[in-house]
């Protein structure tokens, strides 16, 4: 059994249409992926160079508000971009 409930087959419009919003979307589900790592990255730099030089909460903080900028800035970018991409693929009246 292939999974498929659908009895009109593997290639019928209903599929092909759930294949084309998966790619659609596919770009955007990373997007919080990104920013959560971004932070989380720096978070963890600060937290390290804090243990290095006791200087606790000193890097971590700093290594926070690095990390939430910068993956603002990707995700604002992404953003915009994926945008131009999907206004330039649709074709004009």
């Amino acid at each position: 059994m292939s999974g498929n409930t659908n009895s009109a087959g593997p290639g019928n419009k209903a599929d092909q249409s759930t294949d084309q919003i998966l790619r659609q979307s596919a770009p955007y589900l990373t997007l919080g992926i990104q920013l959560a790592a971004g932070i989380v990255v720096f978070f963890l730099l600060g937290w390290w160079l804090d243990t290095k030089y006791d200087s606790s909460p000193m890097y971590k903080l700093v290594g926070l508000g690095v990390g939430m900028v910068g993956g603002l800035i990707k995700f604002l970018k992404t953003v915009v971009d994926l945008g131009k991409q999907e206004t330039s693929a649709k074709p004009k009246p």
